[in-house]
């Protein structure tokens, strides 16, 4: 009776209203007041159907997981957890009494994102930028662009290969495929041999392991296709060979190089940096406001363009979050050879013109140096925002990774302004003691 009587009271001390025990005037809770959650509930209710399957999750409950696992750093792993042992969590995805299991498994977020899309993430984007109002519509932004890395390990041409050789030797066993050689040993031994690549004295070596690498896939390619059955191999495989071959195929100056298996799309961009010099991944153009460091516009690129190439597809981005176009543009060096793209005036750091005023100069130079306002901006995006690393699947993972990076930074602005406005009413309600 004793123990039964401990767990009666344990779990009467949540059945009250969760709002009620908890503070108030806490940002997250201010926050979610704010949100228009019921938009999310119209725009993302077409993605289900009725009667069919196991009960769907609320919207409200997973755009919220969306936007804690995005402002807290956290995985789809973790952001679940966390939100089973946080009531704020719970509050802000709009639970009314304190829940004691997990909402949901992990891969609902995958689902998720896959049901919604890209679009259905604009859509979260476009609020971050609109909570914030007048703010907003800033006639000049700042562009400039960097690379968002794919998770995907450094790659070299005999990575590519072993890994190729693993991939065949797995098709053959799961079909049944009595091969004449696995090469297992052998890629072994030559995977040792293609350690010292940069030895002078063993480097010919390491070229003739690389050599018997590729020789190798091709054998069990060949053989694969001798032996797989004619409509598994060209409606599951096909493409994948195809790929195979042209990844041995390819050389060190080759270009529209294929970087790895499970993210054919990454490409390399050369940062020139002592630390980095390349970056795998996708280009990222950031737009953010001249005076309230808020992103109204981001765009990820298939394709690596040189800057300048790239600002047609922001600025339009910019105006459809926000509803207004932009005036001036300020840019770096490398957007060289644009001074106006659709109305939009760019300003670029170079020497004063003869014609200019005074005035004119001195506004270009507060325009430049206040450009670089922008880096700690991507800074932010990389170290706190999940942007450093991404871990979602193809381009639209990239699309996606990019826009709740910057609504999460926009949001983390909007509490910041809630923290100073509390604080500042706080003082203001301090009477001195005489």
């Amino acid at each position: 009776m004793l123990t039964l009587s401990r767990t009666l009271h344990q779990l009467s001390l949540f059945e009250t209203d969760l709002l009620l025990q908890l503070d108030r005037s806490d940002p997250l809770l201010q926050l979610a007041l704010e949100i228009p959650w019921f938009e999310f509930d119209e725009a993302f209710s077409i993605h289900y159907s009725e009667g069919l399957g196991a009960p769907s999750k609320p919207i409200r409950l997973l755009v919220g997981l969306l936007i804690l696992k995005q402002l807290e750093n956290l995985s789809d792993e973790a952001v679940v957890l966390q939100w089973k042992r946080n009531p704020y969590y719970q509050a802000f995805c709009g639970m009314k009494e304190f829940q004691r299991r997990l909402p949901c498994h992990s891969t609902e977020l995958v689902h998720f994102r896959k049901r919604i899309g890209a679009e259905g993430v604009e859509r979260i984007f476009q609020m971050s930028v609109g909570l914030h109002g007048e703010a907003a519509l800033e006639d000049t932004v700042h562009i400039d662009t960097t690379v968002q890395e794919k998770n995907i390990a450094y790659p070299t041409d005999s990575k590519l290969a072993i890994r190729i050789i693993n991939r065949l030797n797995k098709i053959a066993q799961a079909h049944g495929v009595q091969q004449r050689r696995t090469f297992v040993k052998e890629v072994k031994s030559l995977r040792l041999a293609i350690r010292h690549f940069r030895h002078v004295t063993k480097r010919a070596k390491a070229k003739r392991a690389l050599k018997r690498l590729r020789t190798i896939a091709g054998i069990l390619i060949r053989e694969l296709r001798r032996e797989l059955p004619q409509y598994c191999l060209f409606e599951c495989y096909q493409q994948d060979f195809l790929m195979y071959e042209r990844i041995l195929r390819q050389q060190s100056k080759d270009t529209n190089k294929i970087y790895s298996l499970h993210e054919p799309q990454v490409y390399c961009v050369a940062k020139g940096k002592d630390h980095k010099q390349y970056e795998y991944g996708s280009k990222a153009s950031i737009a953010s406001t001249a005076q309230g460091n808020l992103i109204v516009g981001v765009v990820s690129h298939e394709q690596n363009r040189h800057d300048n190439h790239t600002l047609p597809e922001i600025l339009r981005h910019v105006e459809a979050s926000r509803g207004k176009a932009v005036k001036q543009a300020v840019c770096d060096r490398g957007y060289r050879g644009k001074r106006e793209v659709n109305g939009t005036s760019i300003i670029l750091p170079g020497k004063a013109l003869k014609q200019d005023t005074r005035y004119q100069r001195d506004k270009k130079r507060k325009q430049c140096r206040r450009r670089a306002a922008i880096e700690p901006i991507i800074g932010h995006l990389k170290s706190d925002f999940r942007l450093i690393r991404n871990y979602l699947k193809g381009a639209i993972g990239d699309r996606i990774n990019l826009l709740m990076a910057a609504c999460a930074w926009n949001l983390r602005q909007w509490l910041l302004a809630i923290l100073w406005l509390f604080f500042s009413w706080r003082k203001t309600q301090i009477t001195p003691i005489c």
